[in-house]
C-alpha cells in the first residue's frame, strides 16, 4: 500500500503547527507510518523526518425516525490524522495563499 493520497487539514491548529514544520494531513485508516512518509515525500518533493498518526473515532449522532417514535443514535466515520514533521530547510507551501492573503491586508 504505498501509493496512500494524502491531504493536509485545513484547520488553524493545523496552520499554526505548520510555522514549527509540523504538518497535519487527513490519512486512510489503513495507512501506516511508512507508507505515509513515502507517499508525502512523493507527493510534495521534502525529506520526512517523524510522522506520528492518531485515529480520531467518529462522533455519536442522534437521529429522529419519526414522530413518535424513540429517537435512535448513530456514530459517525472515524478519521486518521498524521502529524508530519520536515527536515531542516523543507516546508509545503499549503497555506501560501492564505500568508499572501493577509500580507495584502495588512
Amino acid at each position: 500500500m504505498a501509493n496512500v493520497f494524502v491531504y493536509p487539514r485545513a484547520t488553524e491548529k493545523a496552520y499554526a503547527q505548520s510555522q514549527n514544520g509540523v504538518y497535519v494531513f487527513n490519512v486512510p485508516l489503513d495507512a501506516n507510518k511508512r507508507d505515509i512518509a513515502e507517499s508525502v515525500e512523493k507527493q510534495y518533493e521534502v525529506k520526512v523526518v517523524n510522522v506520528t498518526t492518531a485515529v480520531q473515532s467518529g462522533k455519536a449522532i442522534r437521529f429522529n425516525r419519526g414522530a413518535k417514535r424513540y429517537p435512535g443514535t448513530t456514530n459517525r466515520k472515524d478519521s486518521k490524522k498524521a502529524y508530519v514533521r520536515l527536515a531542516e530547510g523543507n516546508s509545503i507551501k499549503v497555506f501560501a495563499e492564505q500568508d499572501a492573503a493577509t500580507k495584502e491586508e495588512k
